[in-house]
């Protein structure tokens, strides 16, 4: 049986080259309404969103998300934040003391940036246009911060580039639905051959090809990378390890 939404999100494929076509207002507001009836914590609705169009503002975005040319390409740039300030304002308001200081506060609201973030990714789509998520304004959290004029107890969780494609962009496979479905209770690891027949899908789309990464415990050796390879050696790396004091200096304190 067709089901059109179904459809949509199996057809979802990051977009990374776009026109320099505008989106309208009322499209912009379409896709952060669509977002507002993303499911929220309590209803506490603890997020926020700064919409960017400005060029000299996206091409400084891009610089600290590491010269990515789409984000600078794209006319529409999301900044999803776990925003806890209105709910301090409020709290005021009603005579209470806000609470922020544990790690429990601060996922609440990251989680509700998320949440509406991918309700936004699915009306964009819906509308015809194409999305990316950025996590690399992560890489300078404290920048992005003052350009954006993010106050105490607001902090950046991810981007998002929106535009209008400009050339046809690749479906990449997802793992076998065994090796993340589980029933009950958490089941055992995937299968070595299942992850290899994954790998060789992956890398017959051609997203790998010419990447290579460096061979575990060989110095100076690189190898071709495919799924498997790059994976390993991403989940090998130390990154953003000041994350915890930006969050601690915007109020999160994650006891």
């Amino acid at each position: 049986m067709f089901n059109p939404t179904l459809e949509l999100i199996q057809h979802h494929a990051s977009v990374r080259h776009y026109k320099a076509d505008s989106i309208p207002l009322t499209m912009v507001e379409m896709i952060v309404t669509a977002a507002q009836h993303a499911s929220t914590s309590s209803c506490l609705q603890a997020y926020s969103v700064v919409a960017v169009t400005d060029t000299a503002v996206r091409e400084k975005i891009a610089e600290l998300c590491g010269n990515q040319d789409h984000v600078r390409q794209a006319p529409l740039f999301l900044t999803w934040c776990a925003d806890l300030a209105r709910l301090g304002y409020i709290s005021t308001m009603r005579g209470y003391s806000q609470t922020t200081e544990y790690l429990e506060n601060f996922l609440v609201a990251a989680c509700d940036a998320i949440l509406a973030s991918q309700n936004a990714a699915l009306a964009a789509e819906s509308l015809g246009l194409g999305i990316c998520y950025i996590g690399s304004i992560r890489r300078n959290p404290q920048e992005m911060i003052d350009l954006l004029g993010l106050p105490r107890l607001v902090f950046p969780v991810v981007g998002m580039t929106i535009g209008w494609p400009s050339q046809e962009h690749r479906l990449r496979p997802r793992l076998p639905l065994n090796t993340i479905l589980h029933w009950e209770k958490y089941d055992t690891i995937p299968k070595d051959e299942e992850l290899r027949v994954y790998d060789q899908s992956m890398i017959a789309t051609g997203i790998y090809k010419g990447r290579k990464v460096a061979v575990p415990g060989r110095i100076n050796e690189m190898e071709n990378a495919g799924w498997l390879e790059e994976s390993a050696y991403r989940a090998s790396q130390t990154d953003r390890i000041w994350l915890s004091n930006i969050l601690e200096k915007q109020g999160f304190a994650l006891k």
